[in-house]
């Protein structure tokens, strides 16, 4: 197990520097939001003392109560999509889509990958990123897990879950971070080269390099992106690496500049204001501004039933993330101490824990899938491969990937589909599932605990249709059941 140690003044100061940040730039930013045009803002469009409501903030307050309610080690995307469900009350864009899925009980990440290809690259996830970071920081593997737990139920395997792998990685290592243009570089080694995201902050750190004045730099990420439009998650993460490196240190500077790009400028501006508060502590937000804003969270979002669950103030937010942090970590094998005595941290070891987390999530798997638990014995990975959509009389083949909860001896067992009146599967029905020591490669592994099933539906297919896995294994009491949805 890992020790640290962290000085409590200074990790609670950045932890509240990052929230008043979020709603200084969340409230500045607001008025001009899903404008095309350039903006040219000096400052505050809304009443003193009066910030205003903001989905970027307000879903993280949920996702905090969430983790709260539940036990950290054993915490899932299926745990969010359900609070999704029950507790987020907007249905614009990709949030409507996620939400018409789940409802179908299409699980993550499918359910934000079927029928999302335009929104799936869009800003619903990077904009809440913060509490992934806050709850974890300096452990930006530990962020990232959370983190594409949370983007993949509305943004499946599109550019808006590279950006919040990005923005969660780059605000965990903002704590113990002093050069930003350093931060952006070791944030981008944890997203894939190839992504359009990528690209463009890589053209924003050349042109930044040449002296480009950022408004050119601004006009290139809309010609580099406008295949895709606007409300996109790559041209406005653009937008926040404009603001963080043209800004130069000057906070006022580096989000005005961010909002006048335009686009989605609540959530580039509630960035900005959350990194640069997580690097410079409250020190760092202009007296003025701060003092204008206040503390106070309004919310927009979250269902009246369960809004009072939630913090109400940045000063109450900041105390509630505090005491998740020693549970997160110590859910990672990470021993936290904090109290009033000197930070005592390793970066080189905190990268190691989870190291590669956001890589083996997307390997050997598309985003037409679903992961499930039993959180006993028993994981698995539903991949379909394309979207869950049948046919009468042509057969529909899927793989199911078992992995075990526990290392043990070799787990021995035996799977029943449950079909609808007429359909037939095919499927081999005894079960193997090793260790995952005990493999030698990635073919045995796919040999040894991949299983692959072919539909074949008749006439009797509905708009939903429900099938169950029921998997029977020696030793084990409970069976482990796994709904497979496919749409007619």
């Amino acid at each position: 197990m890992l020790n640290l140690k962290l000085n409590e003044s200074t990790i609670q100061d950045k932890i509240l520097a990052c929230w008043i940040g979020k709603n200084i730039g969340g409230t500045m930013g607001a008025p001009y939001e899903a404008s095309k045009q350039i903006q040219d803002i000096k400052g505050f469009a809304s009443p003193k003392g009066e910030p205003l409501p903001n989905d970027d903030l307000d879903l993280q307050l949920v996702w905090l109560n969430a983790m709260e309610r539940n036990i950290p080690k054993l915490f899932d995307a299926n745990q969010l999509a359900q609070t999704w469900l029950t507790m987020i009350t907007p249905h614009w864009n990709e949030y409507s889509i996620c939400k018409k899925n789940m409802r179908m009980g299409l699980l993550p990440p499918l359910c934000g990958e079927y029928d999302n290809e335009h929104w799936r690259h869009s800003n619903g996830a990077w904009i809440r990123s913060e509490v992934w970071a806050c709850l974890a920081p300096g452990f930006p593997n530990i962020a990232i897990k959370y983190a594409i737990m949370d983007a993949v139920i509305d943004h499946g395997f599109g550019e808006g879950t590279y950006a919040e792998i990005f923005t969660a990685a780059l605000e965990s290592l903002a704590f113990f971070a002093t050069d930003v243009k350093e931060l952006i570089e070791r944030a981008l080694s944890f997203i894939p080269e190839s992504c359009l995201l990528s690209q463009c902050v890589r053209y924003v750190i050349e042109q930044y390099e040449k002296n480009t004045p950022y408004l050119d730099t601004r006009n290139g990420l809309v010609e580099m992106t406008k295949e895709i439009g606007w409300l996109q998650a790559p041209a406005n993460i653009g937008y926040v690496i404009i603001g963080l490196l043209y800004g130069e240190g000057d906070y006022k500077k580096s989000m005005i500049y961010a909002i006048n790009c335009g686009d989605d400028t609540d959530c580039t501006g509630g960035t900005v204001g959350a990194i640069l508060g997580l690097l410079g502590g409250t020190a760092a937000i202009p007296s003025d501004w701060r003092e204008y804003i206040g503390d106070k969270i309004v919310q927009i979002c979250a269902n009246g039933h369960y809004s009072w669950r939630l913090p109400k103030s940045c000063t109450e937010l900041t105390e509630r993330v505090m005491k998740m942090i020693p549970s997160v970590l110590e859910a990672h094998d990470v021993q936290a101490e904090i109290g009033n005595f000197e930070t005592e941290y390793d970066g080189e070891k905190a990268l190691h824990v989870l190291k590669g987390y956001a890589e083996d999530y997307f390997k050997n798997r598309t985003g037409f899938s679903f992961d499930i638990t039993n959180h006993t014995y028993l994981s698995a990975m539903v991949d379909y491969k394309k979207a869950p959509v049948v046919t009468a009389g042509e057969p529909f083949s899927f793989s199911v990937k078992f992995s075990q909860v526990v290392h043990s001896e070799a787990i021995h067992g035996f799977m029943d589909v449950k079909l609808p009146d007429g359909w037939t599967a095919e499927y081999k029905k005894n079960l193997h599932i090793v260790r995952k020591w005990d493999l030698f490669n990635d073919e045995r592994d796919g040999e040894y605990n991949t299983l692959n099933i072919t539909i074949t539906p008749n006439e009797n297919i509905q708009a939903i249709n429900r099938l169950y896995i029921a998997v029977n294994c020696d030793g084990y009491v409970v069976p482990f059941i796994i709904p497979v949805v496919l749409l007619g």
